[in-house]
């Protein structure tokens, strides 16, 4: 795995421990609701993910981003797909995007790398 997706993914996952294990009930079943959210359903989770991407992007979260390209590269979103849920960020959010769309470019390349 490249660094830069081990570094996050590691990151992610210690301080979800850390705040889950505060058993605060709100914040736990935030985090339940999250993930519900994205199960097969109505629409697939290839296509809510896809959808995450794209909002993640026009509120300019990067590691929301990060997160949404690593379920999209789990669920097999091509390379092509990703730049057209790209174009779509930037046509909803406007050129303010663009700068996630570089560092959301390059981690999918890191991802991609294996």
């Amino acid at each position: 795995m490249h660094k830069q997706v081990e570094a996050f993914n590691t990151y992610r996952e210690q301080m979800n421990e850390v705040i889950l294990e505060k058993k605060n009930k709100v914040i736990n079943r935030l985090f339940n609701l999250d993930t519900n959210t994205y199960a097969d359903g109505a629409l697939p989770t290839r296509t809510k993910e896809m959808l995450g991407l794209v909002a993640s992007m026009v509120l300019r979260c990067d590691d929301c981003i990060k997160y949404h390209l690593g379920k999209c590269h789990e669920e097999g979103i091509t390379t092509e797909e990703i730049y057209e849920i790209f174009a779509i960020a930037n046509i909803v959010g406007g050129t303010i995007v663009i700068p996630h769309t570089r560092r959301a470019a390059e981690y999918w390349a890191a991802l991609s790398a294996g």
